[in-house]
């Protein structure tokens, strides 16, 4: 229907003025685009005519849509507001760089907040006389995009199925060795087959399968392979479950590093029972051939050189999808094969004819099955017999469908080279695509950038709302990294929640920080999973060749240390490498190497600083603060191995360390009739981490026969952070039931609620040296302390003040009604055989 020519549609455009409506019979009613606009019913929202500068003259929307679309002004420029400013982006772009542009997908932005994803499809006409004037449609596509999502979760999830079903499936056992020849994995076939398990077959446990006239030759010529790498291909017989041997064909072929290296040996284990049957029956008769052959299933095709004549055996036409009266001919067998296989099934008729076959051959064609037209693979072997003068007498080939063993092997590959749940390269792959990207740079002397991806807060998903959001968080990740990486870019899912991309276009520091800000801005976002929005942020290490490294492996570093740089200082965010993240790098090896001999060694040395009570001056106990002796330099502070406390196996083996050392101490002094009071023993994250980590302690206190009352554990505050806080409840009321006390050190610096105090079963509070320090000459300070007493003696808690040096910093902690001190004023930090006799109380009280 032309709706034009009767002027109807533009008639009943709202509020269009007067010299659009004589523009009308202006109008290109022969124009298909235009047309094809203009002439949409039911999908669109809207259709809508605007000047050349983009102020709308007239809209009509779809009944009952109009209070939907954000937008105050219904013509004029009002229409903005219902766009994001991306997308405001491209269409202006789209409309300045053609008068035909291309149909746009935008989300168009509602007055309920919703936001529709729709299509903007536009064209710009110049009607003699006038200017430019546009015309246009906006359909809603929501529910396809929602459609698609679905079909995507979907075909992943059949996917995998497959992938189960086609190795399951799979007639062959593959397996892969070591350079020297140890076998390291072998397919769930094996023990089907043999009964051994594949951990028993591991080594060289599979000869014990072999028969034993097999062994010798086999290893001999295993032996051979594996000096020179070339392919291996034997036969020899296994022994089955039920204690019969059965022929098996072994094919392995070595894969190589750039440097010609053997990486490692891919193999498999094929069953050729049937056809050692059938080589044997030849020999004997052709009838017992024939049996044997359909025992393996395998069809038959057998031609007579003499005669000419070619017979297809019932199994081989079954194979083929063929009728049993169909005519044997060598049109129909090329017809049959795939395009791109036809020159070599050629060739080998070619060589019948010229009398030229060699004795034995194999082939694999692909064929579409007659009936069916289905594709499918077929191995074939074929013999040849000669007269005493030559002449080829008989040609007998035998066919094998392994069509679901190429299935399988394929999937094999892909698996070990891709991410089952993303689908994205695996790290050896992208490891291997960066290797070969950073040879060919130095060839060509380009550079190239690489980016390192963590996901933020993964664990916390994994742990609050199980493992099924946590790959929903994965999955969606990566389609969001995959869609917005540059378009020459490798990306790859390195491990767990990191992720890497490799791209030529980000050949400078300024253009990978670009990019990592777009990237950031598009995978960031919340995440929808079971009416749940998942936020998380992620970190970025970002190194360019050529400027960061000139390997492949250096230049993974460099990107690996500037992730863990932007982990380390707020996350969310990209770090670019220089030079002092190795700088950082190597102090932090250096002091991680230091604590593991310090732990080796049992190097580490509690010192004690008393808390004494200021009224008086009588110590309370003791704080045991962790020293280590260096065999040159001699006591060192925990300073020099800082990086150990955040290694959870070495921070557990330090807090060991220093538990056996207090306990030892306290049990001599309370041998020898002197009361400690009580002594505190900082305990990590990664303590409460173990678990039973109260029962340990409690063990130990009873092994060393020390009260509780004498022991307190010194925690801070990031305890009661993250994954594990029930863990660490529990533990600190194992505790408290125990009658040891808990401290909370350098109250106020962390980011613990109050409500932490209520909620666990806290005794003292420790406040920071931080805010003792200046406490003299900043209110701000004074004003902190007094808030932290208070709130200490509204809990019934005891407020100790760590840090005190100076007699006035005492008296104005008195002042605000802390009673308890710790730092130099009271005492340094001693060593054991130090710490008795001690200033009594009076000497102490004389200080202030």
């Amino acid at each position: 229907m032309d709706r034009f020519a009767d002027r109807r549609f533009v008639d009943r455009l709202p509020g269009l003025n007067a010299d659009v409506q004589d523009d009308a019979s202006l109008l290109p009613r022969n124009d298909p685009l235009f047309c094809a606009i203009f002439n949409q019913v039911s999908p669109a929202l809207m259709r809508w005519v605007a000047d050349h500068r983009g102020r709308v003259l007239s809209r009509e929307m779809k009944p009952g849509l109009a209070g939907c679309i954000r937008d105050s002004d219904p013509h004029g420029y009002g229409w903005l507001r219902a766009f994001d400013a991306g997308d405001r982006r491209l269409l202006l772009r789209a409309a300045t760089r053609s008068t035909r542009p291309d149909p746009l997908t935008l989300r168009l932005r509602c007055a309920d907040g919703q936001a529709r994803w729709c299509i903007i499809r536009l064209v710009g006409l110049t009607m003699p006389g006038a200017r430019l004037r546009w015309y246009g449609t906006v359909e809603e596509i929501s529910d396809q995009r929602g459609a698609e999502a679905h079909g995507l979760a979907h075909a992943l999830a059949e996917s995998r199925e497959h992938y189960r079903w086609s190795v399951a499936l799979s007639p062959q056992v593959p397996w892969t060795a070591t350079p020297d020849g140890r076998i390291e994995e072998v397919g769930p076939r094996w023990q089907d087959l043999t009964g051994m398990s594949a951990t028993q077959a591991m080594g060289a446990g599979w000869l014990e399968a072999l028969h034993p006239d097999d062994v010798e030759r086999t290893l001999t010529l295993w032996a051979d392979r594996l000096q020179s790498g070339e392919p291996v291909d034997i036969d020899y017989r296994i022994r089955l479950r039920d204690g019969d041997y059965r022929w098996m064909r072994a094919r392995a072929a070595a894969r190589r590093d750039d440097a010609g290296g053997i990486v490692r040996w891919y193999g498999t284990l094929e069953d050729i029972h049937g056809q050692k049957l059938a080589q044997q029956a030849l020999s004997q008769s052709e009838e017992h051939f024939r049996l044997a052959v359909q025992s393996a299933r395998l069809g038959i095709w057998d031609y007579d050189a003499v005669s000419g004549e070619r017979r297809w055996s019932p199994e081989l036409r079954a194979m083929l999808g063929l009728t049993p009266d169909h005519p044997a001919t060598a049109e129909l067998a090329m017809a049959l094969v795939h395009p791109d296989d036809r020159a070599q099934l050629k060739a080998m008729m070619d060589s019948v004819a010229a009398q030229t076959l060699p004795p034995h051959f194999e082939a694999t064609l692909r064929i579409y099955r007659a009936d069916t037209g289905a594709m499918r693979w077929i191995r074939s072997t074929g013999w040849s017999t000669r007269t005493d003068a030559g002449r080829p007498l008989r040609v007998i080939v035998t066919f094998l469908d392994v069509t679901e063993q190429r299935d399988a092997e394929e999937r094999i590959r892909w698996a070990a080279s891709h991410d089952p749940m993303t689908r994205m390269p695996n790290r050896a792959m992208w490891q291997a695509a960066l290797e070969d990207m950073a040879e060919q740079a130095r060839i060509d002397g380009r550079r190239f950038g690489l980016m390192l991806f963590d996901i933020d807060d993964l664990k916390r998903v994994n742990d609050s709302l199980g493992h099924d959001a946590g790959d929903a968080l994965l999955c969606g990740f990566a389609q969001r990294l995959a869609v917005a990486a540059p378009a020459d870019a490798i990306v790859g899912r390195l491990g767990g929640d990191e992720f890497g991309l490799i791209s030529p276009s980000l050949m400078d520091s300024a253009t990978l920080r670009a990019c990592s800000m777009a990237l950031l801005d598009t995978v960031r976002g919340p995440f929808a999973y079971a009416g749940q929005l998942l936020e998380t942020g992620v970190s970025i290490g970002g190194a360019v060749f050529g400027e960061h490294g000139d390997e492949a492996n250096e230049l993974f570093k460099a990107a690996d240390l500037a992730l863990y740089a932007s982990k380390a200082s707020g996350r969310s965010q990209l770090t670019l490498f220089h030079s002092e993240l190795r700088a950082e790098a190597q102090q932090r090896s250096s002091m991680i190497h230091m604590a593991r001999q310090v732990i080796a060694r049992d190097l580490v040395t509690p010192y004690y600083q008393p808390k004494v009570d200021m009224r008086s001056g009588r110590i309370l106990g003791y704080e045991a603060l962790l020293r280590w002796h260096h065999r040159r330099l001699g006591v060192q502070s925990p300073a020099t191995i800082s990086a150990a406390f955040d290694h959870g196996e070495l921070a557990v083996a330090l807090t060991e360390r220093m538990l056996n050392a207090v306990l030892r101490d306290i049990a001599r002094w309370l041998q020898a009739g002197r009361d400690p009071g009580r002594v505190a023993v900082n305990a990590s994250a990664a303590d409460f981490a173990q678990g039973d980590f109260a029962e340990h302690v409690l063990q130990k206190l009873a092994e060393h026969g020390v009260p509780a009352r004498h022991f307190e554990i010194e925690v801070t505050e990031t305890v009661f952070l993250g994954r594990g806080a029930d863990q660490v409840g529990r533990a600190l009321e194992r505790f408290a039931r125990a009658g040891v006390r808990i401290a909370l050190d350098d109250f106020g610096t962390g980011f613990a609620s109050l409500s932490h105090l209520k909620q666990y079963p806290v005794d003292v509070l420790k406040i920071d040296r931080s805010f003792v320090s200046h406490i003299t000459d900043d209110r701000g300070d004074a004003a902190i302390v007094d808030a932290v007493v208070k709130l200490g003696s509204s809990f019934d808690m005891e407020v100790v003040a760590e840090g005190v040096e100076t007699a006035e910093q005492a008296a104005l902690l008195l002042g605000h009604g802390c009673q308890v001190g710790q730092g130099y004023y009271y005492g340094r930090p001693q060593a054991e055989q130090l710490l008795f006799p001690i200033a009594d109380a009076s000497t102490i009280a004389r200080k202030m």
